[in-house]
């Protein structure tokens, strides 16, 4: 066959979805290999420099829980490199751990990236993956993948669209015929709604939370519109007016009050979707609806409350927080996918 050289030559890729919460990373045939936080916890000590100490699960452990010469910190901000130097250490720890094989044979990465990336952040996530150990590194748009991930037809002549809410970035995307028609990313995802919640239990309530806590409020109780019944939960915090710890109840109508912005920018921006794409596809939104991939997907009722917004069908993947990652497995896996989605 033509492409049996190329498809040979890609036998020991892997794909990276370098989440501003978590990274997923696949190698071709054995699926899903590393799932674990964006999380990085290294030394400030002047002997040690910055030395790593914990990567990934190890580390996200350590999250408001270190002293002052330890620092654990998640290299992604909104989607975009914060600390080169972390986050190359992060990469190529993974990478080492999926790959599992000499050091010498240095694996082709895609690397899953917004749509909207910018030339300088292209341009940087191809340094740092490079430097942490890839030979060549490819892109592919994560609304793309995302759509592969879940089985869609991207490459008919129909409307493909994708709502992918992560920790720093949610994206929606209308794809037809192998290609993106719109797409847009905006700053807003998980961590944005955790930081919503810390700081609405510290205004209402006088109680300093971590953001741990705010991410295990959001988890259990938070959701997008009201459920059957009001649920409860107790947290436990520090009182800003008297500095003891201290226990306060908090139920799902508060954390759903605490979210509503990013919720309602989450709306808006699938509204302005609606209003920018052609007319023809726009008639095929009727039938297809959308289709909900990423973390925030698991957010209670999300689907709901965008049917209720939108009256589409709303659609959850089956698994949300690895469809991304799946679907650039899956286009290693056909050389033909691959030309075509390759940015």
């Amino acid at each position: 066959m033509l492409f049996d050289p190329i498809i040979d030559r890609f036998s020991n890729d892997l794909a990276i979805d370098l989440g501003t919460a978590n990274t997923l990373v696949c190698v071709k045939g054995r699926g899903v290999v590393v799932n674990e936080p964006s999380v990085v916890a290294f030394s400030r000590n002047g002997e040690d420099g910055n030395r790593v100490l914990a990567i990934g699960n190890d580390a996200r452990a350590m999250l408001g829980r270190t002293p002052r010469h330890i620092v654990a910190i998640r290299p992604f901000k909104d989607g975009v490199i914060a600390d080169f130097g972390i986050t190359e250490a992060m990469l190529r720890h993974f990478i080492k751990k999926a790959h599992n094989r000499r050091t010498l044979i240095r694996p082709r990465v895609i690397v899953c990236v917004p749509s909207g990336i910018t030339p300088v952040e292209k341009r940087a996530v191809r340094e740092v993956t490079e430097a942490a150990g890839a030979r060549e590194v490819y892109f592919i748009a994560k609304a793309l993948a995302a759509a592969i991930g879940v089985g869609l037809p991207i490459t008919e002549p129909t409307c493909n669209m994708v709502l992918d809410i992560g920790g720093g970035t949610t994206e929606v995307a209308v794809i037809s015929l192998a290609g993106i028609v719109y797409s847009k990313s905006v700053r807003v995802g998980g961590d944005m709604m955790d930081e919503a919640i810390l700081q609405y239990i510290k205004r209402k309530y006088n109680l300093l939370i971590g953001e741990r806590t705010a991410e295990l409020i959001k988890t259990t109780i938070g959701n997008a519109c009201a459920g059957d019944k009001v649920e409860r939960m107790q947290i436990k915090g520090r009182d800003l007016v008297s500095g003891i710890p201290k226990i306060i109840g908090v139920d799902s109508d508060e954390i759903r009050e605490a979210i509503s912005v990013q919720i309602e920018e989450i709306f808006e921006t699938v509204k302005e979707a609606f209003e920018k794409n052609p007319p023809e596809l726009a008639a095929d939104m009727i039938e297809k609806g959308i289709v909900l991939t990423g973390g925030g997907a698991l957010l209670k009722n999300l689907d709901k409350a965008l049917q209720e917004k939108t009256g589409l069908p709303i659609t959850v993947a089956d698994d949300p927080l690895s469809s991304v990652v799946k679907g650039s497995e899956k286009a290693l896996n056909s050389i033909e996918i691959l030309r075509q989605v390759m940015i």
